[in-house]
């Protein structure tokens, strides 16, 4: 929607005054948050505004509680691949990480991983930035940098509550991921998220982060990297001739020879987009003894990488193009979200 500039600024202050924002400052980004009711859900929306120099700019997030309590049945998963992420969820000890950009769903599929587990007989502990959704059976804490709570000082403290699960929020700095890596080592299960692009690239990012490469391959069971991808509406569905780059991808991860692929024509239900709703697109890593042996040597990221899909890994762009032949996305989609250094490099 474009609407006139000329209403802009009290837009602006609207959304500043659901959010508690202090509308008189005009030259400092603010955080806040307000909670609204949508079709009977209820919709948290994270606001975040900033000067630029055109004006205030605001960018609103939103978060539906209701899909919070996704299952990891839920989340988009091919049967085999949920199989091998829930035998390493099933290790008592060790670090799980799920990595991806902003907005791939991460924070969902940690989520859906504690609520798989046994959340009564375990001591469950996350500490978050900020506790985007709220569980009765989990202790929360939020991190409050004014009162001294950060990922590093709080990771500290629930070292000492006893926990048998630890979720960090977001492992960002050296501080955090070394005291992770010992928590993992020390007896407990620890699920967190790190920015990288995909599963070998999260090995390279705790070695950025001044983890040694002998406790990387200790402490660490299995990667995650994940992007989201759009579901093609069922309402509008059609077969079409897609462009020859599609098809060179699709062909190339399947070893299928297609010229036509389902797409959606758009219509009122996908407001249209020819898309409704959103899945996830995943590539997991479980860590074995050649891959361990390979970090402690020091060995480049092509090699990793090449080694863990010799043992099973399938790449995102696989796992996407699994999902185009089930009809679930379009090839488009899959190449616009999943990153392949191959892809780029061709």
């Amino acid at each position: 929607m474009s609407l006139p500039m000329d209403i802009h600024a009290a837009i602006i202050s609207r959304i500043k005054i659901l959010s508690n924002l202090n509308i008189a400052d005009h030259h400092r980004a603010q955080d806040g948050q307000f909670s609204t009711k949508a079709k009977g859900r209820d919709i948290d929306v994270r606001v975040a505004t900033a000067p630029t120099v055109h004006g205030e700019m605001s960018v609103l997030r939103l978060l539906d509680k209701s899909t919070a309590t996704l299952g990891m049945e839920e989340l988009g998963m091919l049967s085999h691949i949920q199989e091998k992420y829930e035998k390493m969820l099933k290790i008592p000890y060790g670090m799980i990480l799920v990595s991806g950009p902003t907005g791939a769903g991460k924070t969902t599929t940690l989520y859906a991983s504690v609520m798989s587990l046994d959340t009564m007989g375990r001591n469950i502990i996350t500490i978050e930035d900020p506790a985007e959704y709220r569980f009765p059976d989990i202790n929360q804490i939020q991190v409050n940098t004014q009162a001294g709570i950060t990922f590093a000082s709080g990771l500290r403290s629930i070292l000492r509550l006893d926990p048998d699960v630890i979720l960090v929020g977001e492992i960002r700095d050296a501080e955090t991921s070394n005291i992770a890596v010992q928590a993992a080592l020390t007896g407990h299960l620890m699920l967190s998220s790190i920015h990288a692009n995909d599963t070998v690239g999260v090995l390279f990012r705790l070695m950025d982060l001044g983890v040694e490469p002998f406790l990387i391959a200790s402490s660490v069971i299995g990667i995650v990297a994940q992007r989201m991808v759009r579901r093609i509406c069922p309402d509008c569905i059609q077969e079409i001739e897609v462009p020859l780059v599609e098809q060179i991808a699709y062909e190339k991860e399947t070893g299928e020879k297609r010229s036509k692929f389902q797409y959606a024509a758009g219509c009122t239900t996908c407001a249209y987009t020819g898309y409704l709703g959103r899945t996830g697109i995943f590539e997991i890593l479980s860590m074995s003894d050649s891959l361990r042996r390979m970090i402690i040597q020091g060995v480049s990221t092509a090699d990793l990488h090449d080694q863990a899909i010799k043992e099973g890994m399938e790449t995102m762009l696989h796992d996407g193009m699994a999902k185009v032949k089930e009809g679930i996305t379009t090839p488009a989609e899959v190449l616009r979200s999943a990153y392949s250094v191959e892809a780029v490099e061709e």
